[in-house]
């Protein structure tokens, strides 16, 4: 992949050699079973880089965990690199977790250990076994259940009983954090990128377009890590929650980030890497297909949370970001509808460009920055730093692009051309693909550029980059090319790249000339006015007083000459007589 993205970027066409090294597609498995996730997580473990002696031990260790020999673990650890997860469900036996008795002694083994330990009552396995001898004799059966098969029966009631006696609150200074998942099992995150949990929300803020139209309440999804509470990742769009929003949230999470200088921030966005576990909610979202192939690539296990309660980490956040954030800004709703200001779409005035911005800003240099409550002295960031157990690996954006992005098909046109939502792109090396389908894989923040993948022999090799002609230096969304192409088509003009462009340039000036502040931004200016006329007054007064104390310092001055002149001694002075002059 690499040696391809390099002929392309020096302009060579790439060669069929290159496209045959793209990664093999798999089968997709709907959902594993416990016993699957737990094969899963042991052939996980033997895919980490380590030396011959640390493989062996992932090895005993992954087989003793499985209860089968270390030779079947190779055994399926091979059978999964040539199936992928298929392989983790065609070995199950068909009568997996069944026991070799009937009915009746199932659920009377069951029911006398749950009737023997109700309340403050207490009966151990051995009472039960005794009492299936007693049934057995009662019945006249000759064949009872053994011991060993009433301890069978009983072991997974008494491990889930003490999974919940051994469930500790999350989060208090100096315990570990450990949450369960929806197949029972507890997980403890003892490193950062361990576990990151995802969720969504629609913010409490009305949004506009760049042209000042109200478009509607965005939705924010977010990953954040639970070892270290840091903000990995966010994605911000109007698109309803779906594994692809989960998909470009993940994929802003694993890379590290960049941005440029009209965000403002005082400090780095740090985090990046890749998680061992996803821990979730339920929703369908999170359940599908996509997810699961995601996991699969990546190397990372899905997990659902097993009460809502688990999910505490994510909620807090999104509590914190409208009290601190979302509360002050123009346009915004409040969580209650009754309660929402009659003057919120007035006052919209933020794009979703601009509110991003915000987000990040408030994440990077104020969440990430502020103190961990567990800790008392470190930070999130320096939690995660400190809590990390090697340097994060560093994945490829087209590996990601492959995995994560949004994902359309469309034919190629002649002269190298693919449309998409109105915009004809323009990549080189599709000469030889006219009429043929190619996968386009976009961000729907930005659809000036995309990337197009071609399916061959079972694999989606990478083609080329398309941009949109003329509108190379415009950044466009999905939602701002439908509103621009509907616009030009209701002028009755023919919709094409420089129309577009035309449009969002006409709009653009017209949101100048015609855009009026809103109420509360007048209410700002006026109290600045007000603010600067008492200040100007205040001037003034100082000024007139020291123009009074330079007047006053000047007639004592004058004064003190006077009397200077009035004290001098008059028996030096010589007096001419006029008169006497005269006769003289």
């Amino acid at each position: 992949m690499e040696i391809k993205e390099q002929a392309i970027s020096e302009g060579a066409a790439p060669e069929s050699s290159t496209r045959e090294s793209a990664p093999e597609q798999q089968t997709i498995v709907t959902e594993l079973t416990p016993e699957g996730q737990l094969k899963l997580e042991a052939i996980q473990s033997l895919l980490e880089p380590c030396d011959r002696v640390t493989y062996g031990q992932r090895l005993r260790d992954g087989a003793q965990k499985l209860k089968i020999s270390v030779r079947s673990l190779q055994r399926l650890f091979k059978k999964y690199q040539e199936q992928g997860l298929l392989a983790l469900t065609t070995t199950e036996r068909s009568d997996r977790g069944q026991y070799r008795i009937g009915e009746f002694w199932q659920e009377f083994i069951v029911n006398t250990y749950k009737n023997g330990n109700k309340g403050s009552r207490r009966m151990t396995p051995k009472q039960v076994a005794i009492q299936v001898q007693a049934k057995a004799k009662e019945i006249n059966d000759s064949q009872p259940p053994s011991y060993r098969t009433v301890l069978r029966v009983i072991a997974p009631i008494q491990e889930r009983a003490a999974e919940v006696k051994s469930i500790r609150s999350p989060g208090w200074r100096g315990s570990t954090l450990s949450v369960k998942t929806r197949d029972g099992y507890n997980l403890d995150i003892n490193h950062s990128n361990q576990v990151w949990q995802s969720d969504h929300t629609r913010l409490d803020v009305m949004l506009v377009d760049r042209h000042g139209i109200v478009i509607g309440r965005p939705w924010l999804t977010t990953v954040i890590d639970s070892y270290s509470r840091a903000l990995i990742g966010i994605n911000v769009g109007f698109d309803a929650p779906s594994s692809q929003v989960v998909a470009l949230a993940l994929r802003h999470a694993i890379l590290p980030k960049v941005y440029e200088a009209t965000y403002g921030l005082h400090t780095e966005w740090i985090t990046y890497g890749k998680p061992e576990y996803l821990f979730t909610d339920g929703g369908k979202d999170f359940r599908s297909n996509h997810i699961t192939e995601i996991g699969t690539q990546l190397g990372f296990v899905h997990k659902l949370r097993d009460r809502p309660s688990e999910g505490g980490i994510v909620e807090r956040f999104f509590g914190t970001l409208n009290e601190s954030v979302l509360r002050a800004l123009p346009g915004y709703t409040g969580a209650n509808v009754q309660q929402r200001p009659k003057d919120a779409e007035k006052d919209a005035q933020l794009t979703l460009r601009d509110i991003e911005r915000i987000i990040v800003g408030f994440i990077v240099d104020k969440h990430n920055q502020a103190l961990d409550a567990r800790m008392g002295d470190q930070t999130r960031n320096q939690r995660w730093e400190s809590g990390l157990i090697g340097d994060p690996p560093l994945i490829s954006e087209r590996e990601l692009d492959i995995c994560l992005m949004k994902t359309i098909r469309r034919t190629v046109q002649r002269g190298e051309n693919v449309q998409f939502e109105n915009v004809m792109y323009q990549g080189e090396y599709l000469a030889g693909y006219a009429g043929k389908t190619v996968s386009i894989r976009y961000d729907p923040r930005d659809i000036t550029t995309i990337w197009i993948y071609h399916q061959e022999q079972n694999k989606e090799v990478f083609l080329t980059r398309a941009h949109a002609h003329d509108l190379e230096t415009e950044q466009l969304s999905v939602d701002e090319a439908k509103a621009s192409a509907k616009r030009v088509r209701s002028a009755g003009k023919s919709i094409t790249n420089q129309a577009i462009l035309y449009d969002v340039i006409d709009r653009s000036v017209e949101k100048e000339t015609t855009s009026k502040p809103s109420r509360k931004q007048r209410q700002e200016d006026e109290q600045a006015y007000k603010k600067s006329v008492t200040v100007t007054k205040t001037v003034v007064e100082i000024q007139t007083e020291n123009l009074k104390l330079d007047a006053a310092e000047l007639s004592v001055s004058e004064q003190a000459s006077e009397s200077v002149v009035s004290s001098a001694p008059i028996d030096d002075m010589e007096v001419w007589d006029y008169e006497k002059m005269r006769e003289d």
